[in-house]
């Protein structure tokens, strides 16, 4: 069986998969950009509705998309932690106000205002990071590169972030593959060993896997360059589409999100202050 692969492109027939490239770049670009420009509470719920209701459109399902979930909920539990190792009255230094709920250790209170930051915090993590795996599982990585190029970057650049994107579910086959391989001939890799065990047996895959990239990158190389790869300073695109009704109608959409949260951010501030 082939091994589950992370940051591919997940084809489907949806509403999001129909729309072109360079729209979902766009409203990628926008969104992100909203959601990073406001700290308010209830506008971050509001992109969320908006962001979970995308994912849900895509008709991608949850656990094929589950270890970037874990990862992001690991590297958010490490941001809060660091957060308030680092930096305990940041919350109280932003809303102005301190109410202790508990005493921990030495310089450390946990109190309402840096938990109430740290929400604030999780919540854009939650907001961007659907969107974010929506445009990679959701966008034909040839079609990214021809977004790329229609909003001025080089094509180079476009084609080389689309190798990367066609390579890394290939990485990982081959890492599956020779794991199993190194299994076959009695080396434990299994949950039955001890971690550190397992970590030093992992070595014995790098080096057959740095070989076999180093191996595949030396083979697309000569290729591109037999056929002339970047020869010109233009280029056309096999999978560039034209803009339909739904293109115009999403990139409005993320023109008015991002108008309506500046207005917000203007009129009321970037934080929602709940303390005084």
């Amino acid at each position: 069986m082939a091994a589950n692969t992370v940051l591919n492109y997940l084809p489907r027939e949806s509403v999001v998969h129909r729309l072109t490239g360079t729209t979902k770049l766009a409203f990628f670009l926008l969104f992100t950009f909203a959601s990073m420009i406001t700290y308010n509470t209830w506008v971050l719920l509001g992109l969320l509705a908006v962001s979970i209701s995308a994912f849900k459109l895509s008709k991608i399902r949850f656990k094929e998309v589950r270890f970037m979930m874990i990862f992001m909920l690991v590297f958010l539990l490490l941001n809060n932690l660091f957060i308030f190792l680092f930096d305990p009255d940041q919350g109280t230094t932003l809303y102005g106000t301190r109410h202790v709920l508990c005493h921990l250790f030495w310089r450390y209170d946990l109190t309402a205002e840096q938990l109430f930051y740290m929400v604030n915090i999780s919540i854009k993590y939650f907001v961007a990071l659907p969107v974010a795996i929506l445009f990679i599982s959701a966008t034909n990585p040839s079609e990214f590169a021809a977004s790329l190029n229609s909003i001025g970057i080089s094509y180079k650049v476009g084609y080389s972030v689309a190798i990367a994107l066609r390579y890394i579910p290939d990485i990982q086959r081959d890492y599956h593959s020779i794991s199993q391989a190194q299994q076959a001939r009695g080396v434990e890799l299994g949950k039955k060993e001890h971690f550190f065990a397992r970590l030093k047996n992992s070595v014995n895959i790098l080096l057959p896997l740095i070989l076999t990239s180093l191996n595949r990158i030396d083979t697309i190389s000569n290729a591109m360059e037999l056929r002339g790869f970047g020869k010109h300073k233009k280029r056309t695109w096999y999978t560039k589409r034209s803009f339909a009704r739904n293109d115009f109608i999403v990139l409005g959409l993320g023109v008015v999100l991002l108008g309506a949260i500046l207005t917000v951010t203007i009129l009321f501030g970037r934080f929602y202050n709940p303390f005084v």
